[in-house]
């Protein structure tokens, strides 16, 4: 579905991605993780088209995506801020999308799923942050797209709006969609996640099963190898295991890039 190859790009002197090569070709859910400057939204927003690499490819279905922009007829994306124009309602802005983008939208079970109908009639700017998410939901999921990528989808969810938001990630992943994910949460990771690409300083150091993570540093949770891996990266001679139990998650070094 997305091949990705000997991709580079710097912002002036500082060389943020060094050489990716990355293949998503069959249904799943891959979670890109690392820490903040490694490079993972650079990564993502090369698929998207919003940032031209400075050399290699990014191919969509086989087909180079440089300079084309119909390709992203195909993706459902999910920013990690919700910036709406404030003063629209909500169904205001569900009736302009649904106005600029081609393809029938599904956003009625959505609206009941995410008991969204009380508010779709007050003005974007005088919502909550979750109910805000809540709407950048319907956004992403209302277009029955093969592509599906979610920056920091979990921002500002309440435990039950995070339930649903699992639950309409593994249907879509079970209806054979590419869904990749940036996220702090290890929990939600650990969860629901297929497989882990690891980023660090532009590059890839792990690609592979949660499983395969974990037998890798000898670790029985995905936060603990990844900490792990970060303090090998950085000549640490100590594991997470024998730091004692006041020092800071692993979750802390995971924040977004934004």
């Amino acid at each position: 579905m997305i091949t990705i190859q000997n991709l580079h790009k710097a912002f002036g002197k500082n060389e943020v991605l060094k050489g990716i090569d990355l293949n998503f070709d069959k249904p799943g859910i891959t979670a890109v993780l690392g820490p903040n400057g490694s490079g993972k939204t650079t990564l993502i927003k090369c698929v998207l088209g919003m940032v031209i690499p400075n050399k290699g490819c990014i191919c969509m279905e086989g087909e180079n995506i440089a300079g084309k922009w119909a390709y992203r007829e195909h993706l459902s994306y999910l920013p990690q801020i919700a910036r709406f124009p404030e003063n629209l309602t909500g169904r205001e802005l569900l009736s302009m999308v649904k106005d600029m983008r081609n393809g029938k939208a599904s956003d009625q079970g959505l609206i009941k799923i995410f008991d969204l109908e009380p508010h779709l009639d007050k003005r974007l700017g005088n919502l909550s942050g979750g109910t805000r998410q809540k709407i950048n939901l319907i956004l992403t999921f209302m277009y029955d797209n093969p592509v599906i990528i979610l920056d920091e989808p979990t921002a500002g969810l309440d435990p039950v709006a995070l339930i649903h938001l699992k639950d309409l990630i593994e249907q879509e992943k079970q209806r054979g969609k590419t869904i990749l994910i940036t996220t702090h949460i290890m929990s939600f990771v650990e969860q629901i996640a297929d497989e882990i690409v690891f980023l660090l300083e532009g590059k890839i150091h792990f690609k592979g099963s949660l499983r395969a993570l974990k037998e890798r540093f000898n670790e029985v949770s995905v936060e603990k190898a990844i900490a792990n891996m970060m303090l090998q990266q950085n000549g640490k001679a100590f594991a997470v295991k024998d730091m004692e139990p006041s020092s800071a998650p692993a979750t802390e070094f995971l924040e977004s890039e934004n």
